[in-house]
């Protein structure tokens, strides 16, 4: 993997990109656009990331590449999506209401592929066209219905209905989702029995499988919506490509707490392996939190997690593409800012606040991974 940092002065932005080069291959960019100017007003912060996205995609260094998926985190859902009038494009957009702790307004992730053809099919979901696999990504999957069970259950079913239109299922094609919860403290186990039930028809249990996922605080531009739903799925796969991951020395399964979802899934091209690392947090493999109260020693626990489950796919923290951050409390900030920069500054990350399913964790972190292999079996990416 290879880092680049970039500064516009006149945007005052930041941009930290993983560039995965192989050669003879397609190309894959993972960017997180930071704000370096506080100060300015949410109008203007809008502007400069827009101007700094638009640039990117336009500078030589991402080479025409198409953008496919573009997330912003914002301080205020609600009173800032007047500035995120969708623009005529293809791109799968998410917005979710989680705090840059930089102490800007907003900040963005956005993912790019080389030669590649976006497109929407009518129903607001993105598709990534490659010669031998389709990558789906549906955003904003949400209901207002006042009541989280009831939400997260027609959340599902939309879902369900849009991986039908595309021939896929969500037990054969579904990789990754991440599910935000408004007041996790009290909604959160509402959104997961409604999930289990969805599970429990699709046929994805604890004899099966499930999915890598991420479900944590998060708001949307709603402010009634309580549950809300990003998904990833893969047409043309088998089942021989996707791997789950345990690290059985250091996490426990999650059934066994009472959630379902896998700890991360690795799915095999003929010339790369991608890795999608769940939200995951300082725990044990009995399923206790470790280190409570400790934010120094939660952040190591937590690396040390990521790096066992990593290691099972045949990978380490050096062939990450992007890292996001999730903390309870704001006051950790600085720490965790400085543990991070210190040990992984290349790395493209994002800290946001956003309070974790159990009160006990203090931080949260999900990855993406992507690890040069050759499987001759398989199609390439």
């Amino acid at each position: 993997m290879e880092y680049i940092n970039i500064e516009w002065d006149d945007l005052s932005v930041n941009i930290n990109l993983s560039c995965f080069l192989p050669e003879g291959g397609v190309a894959e960019y993972h960017a997180i656009i930071e704000l370096n100017n506080k100060h300015n007003n949410a109008e203007i912060q809008y502007r400069d990331i827009e101007a700094a996205l638009e640039r990117l995609q336009q500078s030589d260094i991402l080479d025409g590449s198409a953008l496919v998926l573009k997330r912003y985190f914002v301080s205020d859902a609600v009173n800032q999506s007047q500035f995120l009038k969708r623009k005529n494009e293809d791109a799968a957009v998410s917005v979710v209401q989680q705090p840059p702790l930089n102490g800007t307004k907003v900040s963005v992730w956005a993912y790019f592929v080389a030669d590649s053809g976006i497109y929407t099919d009518g129903y607001g979901t993105t598709v990534l066209s490659r010669p031998h696999f389709k990558h789906i990504y549906n955003t904003q999957l949400q209901k207002s219905l006042k009541d989280e069970y009831a939400e997260t259950e027609c959340i599902f079913n939309t879902y369900l209905e849009s991986l039908y239109l595309h021939g896929c299922t969500l037990k054969d094609n579904c990789i990754r989702t991440w599910i935000y919860v408004q007041g996790v403290d009290v909604h959160y186990s509402e959104m997961v029995k409604a999930r289990i039930a969805c599970f429990n028809r699709e046929g994805l249990n604890k004899e099966t499988h499930y999915i890598a996922s991420t479900g944590i605080e998060g708001r949307y531009t709603d402010a009634q919506t309580l549950v809300l739903m990003d998904a990833y799925a893969v047409k043309g796969i088998s089942q021989e490509q996707i791997k789950y991951l345990h690290a059985s020395t250091h996490l426990n399964p999650t059934h066994e707490y009472g959630v379902t979802f896998e700890r991360g899934t690795t799915v095999d091209y003929g010339d790369r392996r991608h890795i999608f690392i769940s939200g995951t947090a300082s725990i044990d493999n009995k399923g206790e939190i470790v280190h409570l109260t400790n934010i120094e020693k939660q952040v190591e626990r937590t690396i040390e997690n990521i790096e066992v489950l990593l290691a099972e796919a045949d990978a380490v923290m050096n062939d990450i593409s992007k890292m996001i951050v999730y903390l309870r409390d704001t006051a950790d900030y600085q720490i965790v800012s400085d543990y991070l920069d210190k040990y992984y500054k290349e790395l493209p990350k994002v800290i946001v606040w956003a309070p974790v399913c159990r009160p006990g964790w203090l931080i949260e972190i999900e990855c993406i991974a992507i690890k040069k292999i050759e499987a001759n079996r398989f199609e390439k990416f």
